[in-house]
C-alpha cells in the first residue's frame, strides 16, 4: 500500500527558525487566523504567553509562529484580513423579490 504522506511536518519543527506573524490578547482572534494561515497551507504554531500580572502588567496573550520562509506570505494575509473593506469591495446584494401569491388574490 502507497501512503501520500507529506514531506512537511503537520506543524513548524522547534528546531527550525520560527517568526511571530501575530500576536492578540484574545485567543478567539488567534484562532480565526490561525485557520486562515492552514487555509492557504502554512503551517503554524500558536504560544500563550502567560506572565504574573503583579510583575508584567499587561504582559500576556497569545502568538502566532510561522516558518521563516512562509513569514512574509502569512503577514500579508493577516494584513488584507485586519484591513476593512473598501467601498468599491462592499456591495449591496440584488434580489428580485418573490411576490406574496395570497397579496395578488
Amino acid at each position: 500500500m502507497s501512503g501520500s504522506a507529506s514531506s512537511k511536518p503537520a506543524a513548524p519543527n522547534p528546531n527550525e527558525k520560527l517568526v511571530r506573524v501575530f500576536d492578540t490578547e484574545q485567543e478567539s482572534e488567534a484562532m480565526v487566523v490561525r485557520g486562515l494561515l492552514e487555509s492557504a497551507g502554512i503551517d503554524c504554531d500558536i504560544t500563550a504567553l502567560d506572565a504574573p500580572q503583579d510583575i508584567l502588567p499587561g504582559v500576556g496573550g497569545t502568538v502566532i509562529l510561522v516558518r521563516e520562509e512562509d513569514a512574509a506570505r502569512a503577514s500579508q494575509m493577516i494584513q488584507d484580513y485586519r484591513r476593512p473593506p473598501s467601498d468599491n469591495e462592499m456591495e449591496t446584494a440584488e434580489y428580485e423579490a418573490i411576490p406574496d401569491p395570497e397579496s395578488e388574490a
